[in-house]
């Protein structure tokens, strides 16, 4: 039975940047109110062309050249998405069409924990023979779905796009999922049709995700390092869904990371990308240095439901 790895890794940030002050004036708010709430100086918002597919394209090509794999070899598609409202056809038919991939392709919907969800399952279906090569993509547009005047959601969100390529391998990469779902908490974080429109809007109960995730995480955390059988002081990088950095913070030091780990704080300049967000943040980190290929990272995603999977994995 074949581990399974991330081969390779790719990113793409849309061109717009968007500082706090040009989304404070609905909110009423300062920029260092929001800093203070959620350690955010910036987002990213894409244009007209920068589509969920162009976004999530662009990013597979890069993370397949990062893999030295071509399109042929893949065998499947997971595109993970919470912002996909417009679409006619699946994500992943249009990104694997786009990419040159004819493989079997299947979105997943776990919000912003659909990254590591979508991990799971590529690395799923190496251990069991069924995909030799796995493309996984989280691309979000969540300015699509945010309400610029809700100061709960409006400050926190940006778009982007991550993707790894997942291969088989004798060398363990990726360790066992640990994931789960809280569904006393499933009206914490909502996307509903609104307003005349019914443009889907996101709604959130911040204060109640706050609270979940500073008192939950650490123990899936800690559970993911005993599926692995590794210690934290093992790690070297913690790269949990961009949330908030007040959680991302707080979390760390609750599992007892030691201070020589890298934390991943990309949510500082890019904001909440979603199911985007972990690709994005381990791609800045290896891109500019600050881990390198071989390391172990914990990766945690957690959203809507609220559901959550965690797991130790290799630097590509």
């Amino acid at each position: 039975m074949l581990s399974a790895r991330i081969a390779g890794i790719g990113g793409y940030r849309p061109e717009r940047v968007v500082p706090n002050d040009a989304v404070c004036p609905p909110l009423r708010c300062t920029p260092d109110w929001i800093v203070r709430r959620s350690g955010i100086t910036s987002r990213r918002f894409a244009g007209p062309r920068e589509t969920l597919v162009e976004m999530g394209a662009d990013a597979a090509d890069k993370a397949l050249a990062d893999a030295g794999i071509s399109p042929l070899c893949i065998d499947q598609v997971i595109v993970a998405t919470m912002s996909d409202v417009n679409s006619s056809a699946p994500l992943s038919h249009q990104i694997a069409a786009r990419c040159g991939i004819t493989a079997g392709a299947w979105d997943v919907n776990a919000a912003c924990a659909g990254f590591t969800v979508a991990l799971a399952a590529a690395a799923a279906a190496v251990h069991t023979g069924s995909s030799g090569n796995s493309l996984v993509v989280g691309t979000e547009r969540m300015s699509d779905i945010i309400a610029p005047d809700d100061p709960s959601t409006a400050f926190l969100f940006g778009d982007g796009a991550g993707a790894v390529v997942v291969t088989g391998d004798g060398r363990p990469g990726i360790a066992p999922v640990v994931q789960g779902t809280r569904t006393d908490l499933l009206d914490a974080i909502t996307v509903q049709p609104e307003g005349a429109d019914g443009r889907p809007c996101l709604r959130m109960s911040g204060s109640a995700v706050y609270r979940w995730a500073v008192t939950s995480l650490p123990t899936v955390i800690r559970t993911a390092l005993e599926r692995a059988d590794v210690r934290a002081a093992d790690i070297r990088a913690f790269v949990p869904h961009q949330s908030n950095l007040r959680i991302i913070d707080a979390v760390a030091v609750a599992v007892g990371f030691s201070a020589d780990v890298v934390i991943a704080r990309d949510i500082v300049a890019a904001g909440n990308t979603s199911a985007a967000s972990i690709p994005l943040a381990l791609d800045a980190l290896r891109s500019s240095g600050a881990v390198a290929s071989g390391d172990l990272a914990v990766l945690v995603g957690y959203g809507a439901g609220l559901t959550y999977a965690a797991m130790v994995a290799r630097v590509p």
